[in-house]
């Protein structure tokens, strides 16, 4: 679990409550933010953004777990249930009304199935806060890194189709003044990644083409510079995908928290 990144000190929910503070947003790492060193990049960029924007947020640190989606998907509904109550519990204690998380399936998980096991929260995922971020700032904000960049940018299922949230990481690639390519299957006609539904944790089954490679492809297709993405799933599904079509030098992988992090910063050191 992430406590420290380039000298922030990141603020941990038991600390503030036993000095009876409670901060607006927790914000939910997640499992990959927590173990895949390669998303934890995207969590430490998202929190130096936090941090330097100053929104009050915390963490659970060592007392969060995992929200039960990848148990639900696989058909095992009693540790699902298991798992979101001790979260709730925990989530409830702290009396957290508002939770940011980069990770639709955790957004969709703690969103619309903890309510019906008690939890009931104000759940944003990052692409809305990062939004709200430029919208508040617009004034003294000069994101202009990417002018000339080409980037196609792919819908994750559980951020899309199930919550409808197509504008907010396509608006701020525009905020970015990217050249936004759109794929051929895009919105509430992308193609998934393949990871959804658990399939993340298990061999790929029988047929023509894994579906993280024919996804890929589409987004070749674009002639883009680079494949931006919002979820932890789909940067791992797509990451993998240009290694296997070799274009690890052509094209990058990274998510919107990486882009906007790194256009803060040049627009700041101007």
């Amino acid at each position: 679990m992430i406590s420290q990144t380039n000298n922030i000190q990141i603020p941990v929910m038991a600390d503030l409550a036993a000095r009876n503070l409670y901060p607006e947003y927790l914000l939910w790492i997640g499992c990959a933010g927590s173990f895949d060193d390669r998303y934890k990049k995207v969590i430490r960029a998202l929190i130096r953004i936090l941090d330097h924007t100053g929104i009050d947020f915390a963490v659970l640190g060592p007392e969060e777990s995992c929200t039960g989606d990848p148990a639900r998907r696989a058909g095992n509904e009693m540790l699902f249930q298991m798992q979101a109550q001790s979260n709730i519990q925990i989530l409830n204690n702290y009396k957290v009304k508002k939770i940011i998380t980069a990770c639709p399936h955790c957004y969709n998980t703690i969103k619309n199935e903890y309510p019906a096991l008690g939890g009931r929260y104000e759940v944003i995922h990052h692409s809305e806060i990062l939004k709200q971020i430029i919208e508040k700032n617009k004034s003294e904000m000069n994101l202009q890194s990417y002018s000339g960049k080409r980037i196609t940018y792919h819908d994750s299922c559980y951020l899309g189709r199930s919550n409808n949230i197509y504008e907010e990481p396509r608006n701020i690639l525009y905020a970015l003044k990217a050249e936004l390519k759109e794929m051929e299957r895009n919105r509430a006609d992308g193609l998934c990644c393949g990871a959804g539904g658990s399939q993340m944790f298990k061999d790929s089954e029988a047929g023509k083409q894994d579906i993280n490679i024919e996804r890929t492809k589409e987004a070749l297709r674009t002639r883009a510079d680079i494949i931006a993405t919002a979820c932890p799933f789909c940067l791992t599904m797509l990451s993998d995908g240009i290694k296997v079509i070799e274009k690890t030098e052509e094209t990058q992988v990274l998510d919107i928290a990486e882009l906007f992090e790194k256009a803060m910063n040049k627009s700041s050191k101007k």
